[in-house]
């Protein structure tokens, strides 16, 4: 059995400075798991790939667990791998995680750091963005602010179907607060909205290797199956802070 096997305690409504601490928490796990201590030591000053807030069955139908398995098993960790292949003997080797990408972003020379740093961060906010128990109406509180910022709920699902959508090529869609308003914004490649001013509250990966497997090149079938039934709005609300 793999770890992606295992039911994951419920974090579906874990907030950003929570999931922040992720790697530190693992990396605490290792000593928990009898490893002995030199082991703990490396792990203790590498990044690690943190675990889902779900098993990888618990999405299902909406993304399957073969594509979990790829995107969560595959991709994310080949991020982390990347990043601490890359940061080693760099002055970035001690920092957080958050502090690499803010650090890196905008910096042609750090472009692979930033990247690769974003995209654990990125794919690690998207985890938490859905639930097995998503979709529905958001909380009162956020469906106040929506309606406010966007005129109903209906208006702002809309408008993160069209920034994922009209996203060309990779990228996410994201649901931000940005000067106290609410939007629907789109960012190509590994870029976060966090380095831009915007605090993000939910994501959607738009990248191929998040859908194909399930929707092939039907990238709007897959948006609006998470909108529809696995968007996390509690989650969206925590980092709102409403």
């Amino acid at each position: 059995m793999t770890p992606l096997d295992k039911k994951q305690p419920d974090n579906s409504r874990m907030d950003r400075r929570t999931f922040l601490t992720l790697s530190a928490g693992a990396a605490a796990s290792l000593a928990l798991a009898g490893l002995p201590r030199a082991a703990f030591a490396a792990a203790a000053a590498s990044h690690v790939l943190p675990p889902l807030p779900y098993a990888d069955t618990d999405l299902a139908p909406v993304i399957s667990a073969r594509t979990l398995s790829f995107h969560y098993g595959k991709h994310h960790q080949g991020y982390v791998n990347n990043l601490n292949r890359l940061i080693t003997g760099t002055p970035y080797a001690d920092l957080s995680l958050d502090e690499i990408v803010t650090n890196t972003a905008g910096k042609p020379d750090d472009t692979a750091i930033f990247n690769n740093a974003a995209q654990i961060w990125n794919h690690t906010f998207y985890w938490h963005s859905l639930s097995p128990r998503g979709g529905g109406d958001p909380p009162a509180a956020l469906t106040r602010k929506i309606k406010e910022d966007f005129g109903s709920v209906d208006a702002c699902k809309q408008a993160l179907l069209d920034a994922a959508t009209s996203q060309f090529g990779s990228g996410w869609a994201w649901l931000v607060l940005d000067n106290k308003t609410l939007k629907a914004v789109n960012t190509g490649n590994a870029k976060t909205p966090f380095t831009m001013g915007m605090t993000p509250l939910l994501t959607i990966d738009v990248w191929e290797h998040a859908y194909y497997l399930d929707y092939q090149n039907q990238r709007k079938a897959y948006v609006q199956a998470l909108l529809d039934k696995r968007i996390n709005w509690e989650f969206a609300l925590k980092n709102a802070a409403l």
